[in-house]
């Protein structure tokens, strides 16, 4: 499956191989993988304990979906892949996975690059992060959003 929402933690290897067999004859495959952060979006700098994300389970993963095949319509594009964790997680931990293989690097950079920014800006995922301090919802930054404005069609 090349979209996956779970609890659990993934394993790169297994992923990047399970990647390029079903590539084929992939000149390029380009992974992306994000780690929880021990300071986001904190005022006072307090470090993060933990970083828990929900979902709701079928509009997420219909969500994923369409961000992958967007991918496929705009590149050539022999696999990909997108794995999101949810739940609890705590600094260092992988919490997205973002796959491409094309015969090309300039396609598997873009798709890639492509996927990670509408994952942040337009998956249905809510943070709450606890620090020291208490626990806040994490909200979406402009950073975001100016990163979609280049993939927008005119």
């Amino acid at each position: 499956m090349s979209v996956r929402v779970q609890a659990e933690d993934f394993s790169l290897q297994r992923e990047y191989d399970e990647v390029l067999a079903e590539a084929g004859d992939a000149g390029a495959v380009v992974t992306f993988t994000g780690l929880v952060r021990e300071f986001h979006q904190t005022e006072d700098s307090a470090s993060v304990a933990s970083l828990t994300l929900e979902h709701y389970p079928g509009m997420t993963e219909k969500a994923l979906a369409d961000i992958e095949q967007q991918a496929r319509q705009r590149w050539p594009l022999l696999a990909t892949r997108i794995v999101h964790r949810v739940g609890a997680m705590t600094a260092q931990e992988q919490i997205v996975l973002v796959a491409a293989a094309s015969a090309h690097r300039h396609a598997a950079f873009e798709a890639a690059q492509f996927m990670m920014d509408y994952l942040k800006s337009r998956a249905p995922f809510w943070k709450k992060q606890a620090t020291s301090e208490g626990e806040n919802w994490i909200e979406s930054r402009d950073s975001d959003e100016a990163a979609i404005a280049r993939w927008q069609k005119t």
